[in-house]
């Protein structure tokens, strides 16, 4: 009998971590006009459904601006730009509002699906649209008028949250509405910078064309931060739009933006609930997060340091040793995942303090985490007052010598140290001096 593959079992297992840090999270999800005409599109509403019922509160704003050009190219009337913006004059309006509506109606429609078999099957799912965006006028613009062309003024937050709280998917459609009671036609990019920032939303996700942002030798950039983003250079004009969208909602306050293809059926899924994704990540700060270990980072440290225990690399750590000296370590975080540690435990007396468990996970190994987690003990074991620090290694020596450490003796080591010293594993021994903060 031949056993079927469980790889889709694995995969699901997986996905555990990333569904519990999911849930009741806020998303916000741009979907411009391109992306609703794609076959792909009731594919990437059926995974909307999929978060919605693993409890991620959503947002989606959607644009309309192919289906306009349809709608006024029919009328006989031209599509007028600048600097990339529609001039909405009042016989173009009409279209506008007939395009959002008709769009709205159809996502409306394919969330309210319940066929037996279907995706979609037991959802009952409900939708809410309305009047969230207040807008002004954008005006006169470089002797331009604009028209009923506008920008957003403010976002309702209590109503959208008052709305995503009783379990509701929030639909904003590429309207604006005065206190005069004028209809204005907005930017798609306008609405869900200001509706991810107002509402505190915690990933803005943008659908393109393309599968995240591609470098200058075309391959794909899997992580950004903002700082990233000053010497970029992007040829493509919807990747360069896209980015630009991404770096004011970081500015703006949104912690992740994350880049994707309307195209690939599992992008969506593919980029929550993987550990690389599958477009672009842009962070407000580093994405990696480095900081002391606390006791509810024993498991994932338990589990990163497990291989090499087997291994025989690492002495073995029970969980209640572990426990016991959390303080000592320092780890660096990852969509909340461990991916690395490391360890300093200080003898005062002697003025050195030891290094251990430097560990990195095999899928992050090559970004120089280890020497990141080396500085950070380095600088604490100088503002306690240590002028050396010392490690002991079976496999790594060569390692430890680019790092700066010198091999000595094992009667170098603390009183201490010697007399815990495993003869067994016969361990080197490499000491390092620490130069004064400030000196090359």
């Amino acid at each position: 009998m031949t056993t079927p593959s469980r790889n889709h079992i694995r995969w699901f297992r997986n996905t555990a971590p990333y569904i519990n840090t999911h849930r009741s999270r806020t998303f916000v999800l741009m979907l411009g006009g391109d992306g609703a005409q794609d076959p792909n599109f009731a594919t990437i509403l059926h995974d909307m459904a999929l978060l919605h019922s693993l409890g991620v509160r959503l947002v989606l704003v959607h644009g309309n601006r192919p289906q306009i050009d349809a709608r006024l190219e029919q009328a006989g009337i031209p599509s007028r730009f600048h600097d990339n913006m529609r001039i909405t004059d009042s016989a173009s309006m009409h279209h506008v509002t007939d395009a959002a509506a008709s769009l709205r109606a159809q996502i409306e429609a394919l969330l309210s699906m319940g066929l037996p078999n279907s995706p979609m099957q037991g959802a009952r799912i409900r939708v809410c649209s309305g009047n969230f965006v207040t807008a002004r006028p954008l005006g006169i613009v470089d002797g331009v008028d604009y028209q009923h062309t506008g920008r957003v003024r403010r976002v309702d937050r209590e109503g959208i949250q008052q709305q995503l709280a009783m379990g509701s998917i929030v639909l904003l459609s590429p309207l604006g509405y005065s206190p005069t009671g004028e209809i204005f036609n907005l930017m798609l990019e306008d609405i869900a910078v200001h509706c991810a920032a107002s509402i505190g939303a915690d990933k803005l996700l943008l659908f393109g064309a393309a599968a995240g942002i591609k470098g200058g030798d075309g391959r794909l950039l899997r992580q950004l931060t903002v700082a990233d983003l000053a010497g970029l250079e992007v040829p493509d004009p919807e990747q360069a739009r896209l980015l630009a969208t991404a770096r004011r909602a970081c500015v703006a306050g949104v912690s992740r933006c994350h880049i994707i293809s309307y195209r690939d059926d599992c992008a969506l899924l593919e980029e929550l609930f993987t550990h690389d994704g599958n477009g672009t990540l842009v962070a407000k700060d580093d994405f990696e997060q480095t900081r002391s270990a606390t006791i509810d980072d024993v498991g994932g440290i338990l589990e990163l340091i497990e291989p090499l225990e087997r291994e025989g690399v690492l002495l073995k750590r029970s969980r209640e040793l572990l426990e016991n000296e959390i303080r000592q370590f320092r780890i660096i975080e990852r969509d909340g995942r461990i991916i690395a540690c490391a360890a300093l435990y200080p003898f005062a007396e002697e003025g050195c303090g030891e290094v251990a468990c430097i560990v990195s996970h095999p899928d992050y190994r090559g970004g120089r985490r280890g020497q990141r987690l080396l500085q950070e003990l380095e600088r604490e074991a100088r503002s306690q007052g240590l002028d050396r620090v010392f490690v002991l290694t079976t496999q790594t020596a060569h390692w430890f010598l680019e790092q700066g450490f010198e091999e000595r003796q094992r009667d170098a080591l603390p009183a201490q140290k010697q007399a815990l010293y495993n003869l067994q594993r016969n361990s080197k021994v490499f000491f390092k001096t620490l130069q004064e903060k400030g000196n090359p």
